[in-house]
């Protein structure tokens, strides 16, 4: 049986993309939501299937960079795994992204949400940042998703 930890909070990609790479319009944003929840005392999570989107995202061009040159993104990715608790992708995980597929309809791209969906539920994670919240809309009944804020504070 797996308990549910209150205070962790799995990452999406996007999280850790912007964060990265000051250049983004979400890299503040980021940031600071990392900080926050650092400082709650929040147990932050990604799993490897997170690490290889960050590859696979940071090593093509975006709207805001160039490619990532192979050793900048090892090094960030170590330091990833010294920095937040891996979910590890096993049978478990497997078996929960068989049964969502077969509740949610999905399909396509929409299976990798799905498994991070399940990956979170088979580690007991159930609070997930993104600044994609469409794209996990259709779990909010098992998941809580966290939008990253990204308009300014009024507090300075």
């Amino acid at each position: 049986m797996v308990t549910t930890a209150v205070n962790s909070v799995f990452l999406d990609t996007n999280i850790l993309v912007y964060a990265s790479i000051p250049e983004s319009p979400f890299h503040l944003a980021s940031s600071i939501a990392l900080q926050e929840h650092y400082q709650r005392g929040n147990e932050l999570w990604v799993s490897r299937q997170v690490l290889r989107e960050y590859l696979a995202v940071l090593t093509r061009p975006q709207a805001f960079s160039n490619p990532i040159l192979t050793p900048t993104l090892v090094t960030a990715v170590q330091l990833f795994e010294g920095s937040f608790r891996i979910a590890e992708d096993n049978r478990r995980v497997t078996e929960i992204l068989l049964n969502l597929i077969g509740q949610v309809p999905v399909g396509g791209r929409q299976i990798h949400d799905t498994n991070i969906v399940a990956t979170m539920l088979a580690h007991g994670v159930c609070q997930l940042l993104t600044h994609n919240v469409h794209d996990f809309a259709r779990f909010s009944q098992i998941i809580t998703v966290l939008p990253l804020n990204t308009t300014p504070s009024a507090t300075p």
